[in-house]
């Protein structure tokens, strides 16, 4: 007993020691505090996304085109980016996913130390009374070092199924993607007609407020002069403040087009933007041939919520199966090495194996109640696929309306626009030999400025209205990674894919995924 009293080690550090550390930390977590951001931390953050936002951006050199708008949109995009990012992280949540079948190895490491020796009495068989010798088994200080394997079938079960939802949640990703990317691009074609027109009737719109002004001084002049009848110049005034009032809310319309297309290009907002002359043309008669039948044909194929919504019921179907597999009893296999430090054992390493058969009894009970809600999911998952579908169709018919009305609003205003430019033309040029006054030059002015708006805001519809089409159809064009694709390579190829409504108007079906190879990342 002596030598095993005269062995003990007494410890480094003491009660009191480890009262004050643990009363010091937990001063320390009661002192957190908010720290509100400083000015010159925001300061700092801004510089470093204001260069994150134009990373490896190629500037523009020359006059933007359409295809080198939706390429530059396509590849500069901000929130297409985070888009692709979502889709990465979707990815890694996969792989991640994967290693849930994998065995459970754990290492570990423990210190265990005893003020006093820990001293027991033992008592000679019938006896229940202590007798009077005392003993011990553990060391007052050691030491332990564990490095176990466990596996369990549940787990694996569990880790495959849920790995399984993964994947499809990942595809779901994907889908959103390709949704997304079809709004960013009606968006960019709105956007671009848009600072085309005001590119285009800047200049003219100037050049007609500012006759108006000078007509409407003029005209305050005469008034004031009491040549005329007071009424007649008062309504002159009044024609010309309203033509000026039209011109403003254009001038005013336009305004912004810039900074739009700046925006979805992730394009400098301080430097203008030069838009190509583009001849304007309306879309060919092809997309209004193709049957109808087709066109939900291949909507049902590759619409992107449609497809989202069969992914969700996969996700609910495998979830049924998750719960199911719950219910039954687990068997875990563990395996492991130990190290102890403690004197008094005669072997200080060992290793150990064992096998576990477990199973919660109350399952008995809630097996009927998971099961319900787990075809609930199912239920819903359907429902929404049904309703998605029904949907999906009544989107391809709205969709084919639209593109027709869109080319006859389009051919209107494109006669329209021929008619009131001839007017414009006579109305100066009796102008010119003062037959005509300057209000009747403003009116005609403003009518031809006008038309033409509607000209390019009819053209852009026509765009957006096939654009949303293509959406509804699920059709992309066949582009390859835009992260690897330089700049001049991905607008040659958006240039060069373009929807193949000749192809589709054919009785022939297309091979499945021909239409829907998508964009890559």
């Amino acid at each position: 007993m002596n030598h095993i009293q005269g062995n003990s080690n007494k410890p480094s550090w003491t009660p009191l020691s480890a009262i004050a550390l643990a009363c010091l930390m937990l001063s320390g977590c009661a002192n957190v505090q908010p720290i509100p951001l400083s000015e010159q931390v925001m300061l700092e953050q801004q510089q470093l996304d204001t260069q994150r936002i134009q990373h490896n951006v190629e500037p523009i050199t020359g006059p933007l085109t359409l295809d080198d708008a939706l390429a530059r949109a396509l590849k500069y995009n901000l929130d297409r980016r985070a888009k692709m990012m979502e889709e990465a992280l979707a990815m890694g949540q996969l792989d991640i996913s994967k290693f849930d079948m994998l065995p459970k190895v754990m290492a570990q490491a423990g210190y265990s130390w005893r003020d006093r020796m820990r001293y027991t009495h033992s008592s000679p068989y019938p006896s229940e009374e202590p007798g009077t010798s005392s003993s011990t088994t553990t060391d007052r200080i050691h030491n332990t070092y564990d490095l176990g394997l466990t596996w369990s079938l549940l787990d694996v079960g569990l880790g495959y199924y849920g790995s399984q939802q993964q994947a499809n949640r990942f595809m779901i990703a994907s889908e959103k993607r390709r949704k997304a990317m079809h709004l960013l691009m009606q968006d960019v074609r709105t956007a671009y007609w848009r600072a085309a027109s005001a590119q285009l009737l800047k200049a003219d719109v100037k050049k007609t407020i500012e006759l108006a002004e000078e007509a409407l001084v003029d005209s305050r002049k005469a008034g004031l002069e009491r040549v005329r009848n007071p009424l007649e110049p008062l309504r002159f005034q009044r024609q010309l403040l309203e033509n000026l009032r039209l011109l403003e809310s254009i001038e005013q319309e336009l305004s912004s087009s810039q900074v739009d297309l700046a925006v979805l290009i992730n394009a400098p907002l301080n430097a203008p933007i030069q838009i190509a002359t583009t001849e304007l043309k309306n879309i060919g008669e092809a997309v209004v041939q193709v049957p109808v039948e087709k066109l939900e044909e291949l909507a049902l194929q590759n619409n992107a919520d449609l497809r989202e919504q069969h992914l969700n019921a996969r996700i609910a179907r495998e979830e049924t199966r998750r719960t199911m597999l719950r219910l039954f009893p687990n068997i875990s296999f563990n395996y492991g090495t130990k190290y102890d430090t403690d004197r008094y054992m005669l072997s200080n390493n060992w290793n150990e194996a064992g096998v576990q058969v477990s199973f919660n009894l109350m399952n008995l009970f809630t097996a009927d109640t998971q099961m319900k809600l787990a075809q609930a999911g199912v239920a819903l998952a359907d429902q929404r696929r049904v309703a998605t579908q029904a949907a999906v169709l009544s989107q391809v018919h709205l969709a084919r309306l639209q593109v027709v009305n869109a080319r006859s609003q389009f051919d209107r205003a494109n006669a329209i626009y021929a008619t009131d430019v001839q007017i414009s033309e006579v109305m100066r040029n009796r102008q010119m030999v003062q037959a005509q006054s300057k209000l009747d030059v403003v009116t005609t002015d403003t009518a031809a400025i006008l038309s033409l708006l509607r000209r390019y805001q009819a053209l852009a519809q026509v765009q957006v209205a096939e654009n949303r089409l293509v959406a509804t159809l699920g059709i992309e064009p066949q582009i390859g990674s835009t992260s690897e694709l330089s700049l001049k390579e991905l607008t040659e190829q958006v240039g060069s894919n373009k929807a193949s409504w000749i192809e589709l108007s054919k009785d022939n079906k297309a091979a499945p995924g021909d239409a829907t190879s998508g964009a890559k990342k």
